[in-house]
């Protein structure tokens, strides 16, 4: 009897346990998709906003609002666009906006930046006559 007590008491608290660590996943799930759904009024630029809501979702949405072979630059050095974002899109977003300036085209805030941490970033789009970005412009804001 004793025997069988053990057995039951052992199962239960196995249960218990696989319980425990469904709950724990779902909770990071749902916080995970809170952070993503950051305040963007600040930005009035529409195409901006949207290309933001992009990257902030990891979409590959973001590729479609600049040109075939966008100019980037990344604290002044020129890097290969498709390259970055390829490495970054769904790793890399804002965590906080907390300037807008250029008529909503440079946005400064912190930037989670994968494993090199998080920066007090700047974006700048430049947008052509076509309304599509041909050059972005990233940094560590000063």
């Amino acid at each position: 009897m004793i025997r069988n007590f053990a057995i039951v008491a052992v199962i239960s608290l196995s249960c218990m346990a696989c319980g425990q660590t469904k709950k724990k996943e779902y909770q990071k799930t749902i916080t995970t998709q809170k952070q993503n759904n950051m305040d963007l009024s600040k930005i009035t630029d529409d195409t901006v906003k949207q290309a933001i809501q992009a990257l902030q979702d990891g979409n590959q949405s973001w590729y479609t609002f600049f040109t075939e072979n966008p100019v980037m630059t990344d604290d002044g050095n020129t890097i290969d666009f498709k390259s970055f974002f390829s490495n970054a899109l769904g790793k890399e977003k804002f965590l906080s906006i907390d300037k807008v300036e250029n008529d909503s085209k440079d946005i400064y805030g912190n930037f989670e930046a994968g494993k090199w941490g998080t920066f007090h970033t700047f974006f700048k789009f430049h947008k052509n006559n076509e309304g599509k970005f041909d050059r972005l412009d990233i940094g560590q804001a000063k």
